[in-house]
């Protein structure tokens, strides 16, 4: 069976947000901004690519990222590797030429379907609303997180606020960096 890794950068408060920012929140920009930039906090992200054979996005994050991520150096890994997008709207004609194999997920039972197949693991980007449904399924098997020393309030959360039984991680990783930044790898007990 096939790992899913949940990858984020989120705030202490468990808000959610693409490193560039999103229009809609006072804190936008947050990943940038508000936390001096140490290099070697970021080397999870490189090595997410060296070991991830597939990535999955919600509709969002694959809109939000196709159109910036081919192109991109520091995403280069990315180009050739297999991509699942989980949607119930996007059709063929919506998926970009220039980002490789590009297959549509209708639901959570195709994306259990894909983590029965062979291959190494499958890494999940942005994708908010995507990984508060896998998570309450059952579906992630890892979380890569980089927690950044702000409390935000407002914006999208990586965890859902489902009522549901509690699930238990085991941190297998982590680091404290000078600028506060924490990365903290942790496994899903099943």
């Amino acid at each position: 069976m096939r790992t899913l890794i949940s990858t984020a950068f989120v705030s202490l408060d468990g808000v959610v947000e693409a490193p560039g920012g999103e229009p809609g929140y006072r804190n936008s920009g947050w990943t940038f901004k508000d936390v001096e930039f140490v290099p070697e906090a970021y080397a999870i992200k490189g090595r997410e690519q060296e070991e991830a054979t597939a990535m999955l996005l919600g509709r969002t994050s694959y809109q939000a990222f196709s159109p910036v991520w081919p192109a991109m150096e520091d995403f280069a890994g990315y180009r050739a590797m297999p991509k699942y997008v989980v949607s119930r709207t996007l059709g063929e004609d919506d998926l970009v030429s220039d980002w490789g194999e590009t297959t549509l997920l209708r639901s959570l039972d195709e994306v259990a379907a894909l983590k029965e197949t062979d291959g190494g693991p499958i890494i999940v980007h942005g994708s908010a609303t995507l990984n508060q449904a896998l998570s309450d399924a059952g579906l992630i098997d890892r979380y890569h997180l980089l927690v950044f020393p702000l409390l935000l309030g407002a914006g999208k959360r990586l965890f859902s606020t489902t009522d549901k039984d509690a699930q238990k991680l085991k941190l297998v990783e982590h680091e404290v960096y000078a600028n506060g930044l924490q990365k903290n790898v942790f496994d899903v007990v099943r």
